[in-house]
């Protein structure tokens, strides 16, 4: 079991801001934050379900190759309400809410994050 996991990005400040947007329809929330710390980062937030943080977005030089990240949706509604609040944070369309081939219920939509992240969020259950 995956206790937690990150992130490096260009610009702290707005993929804190993409990640706040993109993550609250899932039920995420900024739930711990560390300033900058020179020359180790430039900030870190921890997003999570409060009030534990289990995805955490830190300043400094992004992730390469570049990542997926894959975030369990409760419903489809949630899948299509994460792509549409990830589009309007400034994320890049990376594959529209619908069912993909991995098996008859697997329900995604992708997003490219201010670095070219590919984010996920996926339902797995029938509709």
């Amino acid at each position: 079991m995956i206790d937690h996991t990150g992130l490096y990005v260009a610009d702290f400040a707005r993929s804190r801001a993409f990640y706040e947007r993109a993550l609250a329809p899932l039920g995420y929330a900024v739930v711990r934050e560390f300033p900058p710390a020179a020359p180790a980062h430039m900030g870190i937030a921890g997003l999570g379900e409060p009030p534990a943080a289990d995805f955490w977005v830190i300043g400094g030089t992004p992730n390469e190759p570049k990542s997926h990240v894959a975030f369990r949706a409760a419903s489809r509604a949630i899948v299509d309400a994460f792509h549409a609040a990830a589009i309007a944070a400034g994320g890049r369309d990376n594959g529209p809410p619908g069912l993909r081939p991995y098996h008859p219920s697997y329900y995604a939509a992708f997003v490219l994050d201010p670095d070219g992240h590919n984010v996920e969020a996926v339902c797995h259950d029938p509709e």
